[in-house]
């Protein structure tokens, strides 16, 4: 089950990236770290997360939130077993999620997660 799929901004500069975002469409800063993560006021699940420049290499254009860790680790099991590349390892993060980045046909790197209970 997909609870939701939202995208990543470059994070060049996250106090512009910050100002922009909230000043000119009104979303709301739902965290500062690891990422600074904007939700929409109407649905928090409508996001936009801005990471800064760097901190993933390489970095993912968007994120699939298939739900449950359990369904993480089965997109994985699919992953592989089709034979595409893993270019970031199946991980807990200290932050509470469980990941793993996976480049689709055309080299798009797609973020996979869940959040861990």
């Amino acid at each position: 089950m997909i609870r939701r799929i939202f995208p990543y901004a470059d994070g060049d500069d996250l106090p512009a990236s910050r100002e922009f975002y909230v000043g000119v469409f009104g979303l709301e800063v739902a965290m500062e770290e690891p990422v600074l993560g904007l939700t929409s006021p109407a649905d928090s699940s409508d996001q936009v997360l801005i990471p800064p420049r760097g901190m993933e290499n390489p970095s993912p254009r968007f994120g699939i939130d298939v739900g449950e860790p359990a369904a993480v680790d089965a997109a994985h099991a699919e992953v592989v077993r089709r034979g595409l590349r893993v270019v970031y390892p199946l991980t807990d993060e200290p932050w509470g999620v469980r990941r793993f980045f996976v480049a689709d046909p055309s080299g798009t790197v797609v973020n996979v997660l869940a959040h861990l209970r």
